[in-house]
């Protein structure tokens, strides 16, 4: 298993001490205004990353009565402000004063990690900063939301469990499915056997990411771009790289992300991972379409179960399977076992035979119930309780997706290890599992 590692203890330092100088300007005797709690009852919040997801997170918090956010973090200065301009005055129209300038505005992360009066913070960067950014605040004593995909790579994303463990945090990925009721009761439904042996899973999500070069562009004024690539190999400014377009940007860069692959993937991945109750571990094989084995990328769990990759792109090949009856494509994950099927998505619930679909039995055993994925994280922050999708499960439900798309790009099939976390036999093929990082960024 990969060691333990540490944000570079010379640039933690760095914005300690930065932070240190930041106004505190909520205490445990401020008072709450209305129906809203008082300051020692809130959960106090920093906000890293504000664009695109983080801008829903962001929204979510600031019309949550039972927390506070005291700063928000963005390496775009117009991000960043305009969100401190929201918070003050959201805050003010609630105090008799009408006054309110509390809330901090920072460009580098490294600012807010030795602030006292913060107790979490919701991430929402691209993916090749989410181990940095996590580990700094797990060392910081920090509670953390960190968006899924997990992790840039396996290794990084075991780091990241191991500074969680160590430092007793509380981690919610942001795999928010499980949240949901029809995920639940699907997941339910085939851990309890209502299906049978379950034979084969299918999974609807794009391809993987690829190396892309993009013309350089004037960065614009007031945004980081050094700080934006971080650990990412340096390249010339251009706004669809780092623009968070779904066509296009960074999440189909190689350098930042796995493509839809770990974007999608770590969501319906993560449930195949639930339903099949594959949380501690993952497959032990897995085939790309051109070994000539599979017509798509196809995994092989110990049970013998099969997981099936299926792509738009990949229509053709797509017709080479016998789905069940009645079925001529899937929508989001479906389950297909010896008596039936199930078929899961965003607001969406199908099974056969429809007799699946009844209650839990009293010899049934329900699921985990999250009542939201941020509430859930909130109530084990207060009692120190594992979250509905704790960093070990983010940890395995990345890797499902890493390993996926190294046989997408190594082109052959694989032997995966889920114990060591490692592949069987094929140095190159683990040479995916980790990339290095631009200095001065590093995990040791």
């Amino acid at each position: 298993m990969p060691g333990k590692m540490r944000l570079s203890r010379r640039l933690f330092l760095k914005g300690a001490v930065a932070a240190a100088a930041a106004p505190y300007v909520i205490t445990s005797t401020a008072l709450g205004a209305g129906a809203r709690p008082p300051a020692s009852e809130r959960l106090t919040l920093g906000h890293i990353g504000i664009g695109n997801q983080g801008s829903g997170h962001f929204g979510g918090m600031l019309g949550n009565s039972g927390v506070q956010i005291l700063a928000v973090c963005d390496v775009r200065k117009t991000v960043r402000d305009a969100c401190q301009k929201r918070v003050d005055e959201k805050y003010a129209d609630e105090r008799a004063s009408g006054k309110y300038q509390g809330c901090a505005a920072y460009n580098d992360f490294r600012e807010l990690m030795a602030r006292k009066d913060v107790d979490g913070f919701i991430i929402a960067v691209p993916d090749h900063w989410h181990a940095l950014i996590s580990i700094a605040a797990a060392q910081a004593g920090k509670d953390i939301y960190c968006e899924k995909p997990m992790a840039l790579t396996i290794r990084q994303a075991r780091a990241m469990v191991n500074a969680v463990r160590r430092y007793g945090r509380v981690f919610q990925t942001g795999s928010q499915q499980r949240s949901s009721s029809e995920f639940r009761k699907g997941c339910e439904y085939v851990r309890n056997g209502r299906i049978g042996k379950v034979t084969d899973v299918y999974v609807n999500v794009g391809g993987p990411s690829s190396e892309k070069q993009f013309p350089e562009e004037p960065i614009p004024e007031g945004f980081d771009w050094d700080l934006w690539l971080g650990p990412a190999p340096w390249v010339l400014h251009n706004a669809e790289r780092c623009s968070g377009n779904y066509g296009g940007g960074w999440r189909h860069v190689r350098d930042y992300s796995g493509g839809m692959m770990t974007d999608w993937g770590a969501h319906h991945f993560d449930i195949t991972q639930w339903g099949l109750g594959m949380d501690a571990t993952g497959p032990v094989e897995v085939h790309p379409p051109e070994s000539g084995k599979f017509p798509t990328l196809t995994y092989k769990y110990a049970t013998g179960t099969l997981l099936h990759h299926f792509w738009s792109a990949d229509g053709q090949a797509q017709k080479q399977y016998k789905l069940p009856e009645g079925k001529n494509g899937v929508s989001g994950v479906l389950f297909v076992g010896e008596k039936g099927w199930v078929e899961v998505n965003r607001g969406h619930f199908a099974c056969f035979p429809e007799s699946i679909d009844t209650p839990l039995g009293p010899g049934e055993k329900p699921l985990y119930k999250s009542p939201s994925h941020h509430q859930d994280w909130f109530n084990c922050i207060k009692t120190r309780q594992k979250p509905i999708c704790d960093v070990e499960i983010g940890c395995r439900s990345v890797s499902v997706c890493h390993i996926g798309n190294i046989a997408y790009w190594t082109g052959r099939s694989l032997k995966w290890d889920p114990a060591n976390e490692v592949f069987i036999g094929d140095d190159d093929a683990n040479r995916w599992l980790d990339r290095p990082m631009r200095a001065p960024w590093r995990l040791v």
